[in-house]
Parts: C-alpha cells; sequence; structure tokens
C-alpha cells in the first residue's frame, strides 16, 4: 500500500505551482513534527485529552496531502475505544510519516 492516496496527491502536485505545493509540505513537515512531540509527551504524561487532541489534529493533516497510512494510525491513536496503547501506535505512526514525507518529497522532483 502507498503511503500517498494518489488521486489527492497527484492533485495537488499537479494542480498547484510547484513553489506554492514545497509550501504546503514544509507546512506539512513542520506541523508533522509538532504534533507527533505532542502525542507522544501527552502519552508520557498519560493525558488522554491531549494525546486524542493532537491525534485528531494529525489525522486531519495527513488527510490533506493524502497521507493514508499516516491518517489511519492518527485515527486508531485518536478514538479512546481502541484497544491499542500508545506504545504499538506510536512506532506505526512514526513509520507512517516518514513514509509519506518521502512520498511527497518525490513529487516535487
Amino acid at each position: 500500500m502507498s503511503a500517498l492516496d494518489p488521486e489527492v496527491a497527484n492533485q495537488l502536485a499537479e494542480d498547484l505551482p510547484p513553489d506554492v505545493f514545497r509550501t504546503i509540505i514544509s507546512t506539512f513537515e513542520e506541523d508533522l513534527t509538532r504534533l507527533a512531540q505532542e502525542l507522544a509527551a501527552a502519552a508520557q504524561a498519560g493525558d488522554q485529552q491531549g494525546y486524542e487532541r493532537a491525534a485528531h489534529s494529525l489525522a486531519g493533516a495527513a488527510a490533506a496531502v493524502g497521507a493514508v497510512g499516516l491518517e489511519r494510525e492518527a485515527r486508531i491513536a485518536m478514538d479512546h475505544r481502541q484497544p491499542v496503547p500508545p506504545q504499538e501506535v506510536l512506532p506505526r505512526l512514526l513509520t507512517e510519516a516518514k513514509a509519506a514525507l518521502q512520498a511527497l518529497h518525490a513529487l516535487i522532483h
């Protein structure tokens, strides 16, 4: 499975001027870094509300660029009814984040 939804990512890459697309990727990368840190800190502190809030924001950012795997993992994290603990979700989420960023950067070149 691809890290990106090809329809969403390709549409962004094709429809936007290259400099605008680069700005979107840069902003996504900054948001991703901040939100992943917030998610990990909330998980470590046992702050369920903060964990779900960061996961929700991350899911929205991922959906906006078509990062389907990252969005899926973020939605798992934001659902308090999920039996998957943060110690399992966070590594998968970070793996998906890395894959999404690589795929987005590949669309620039």
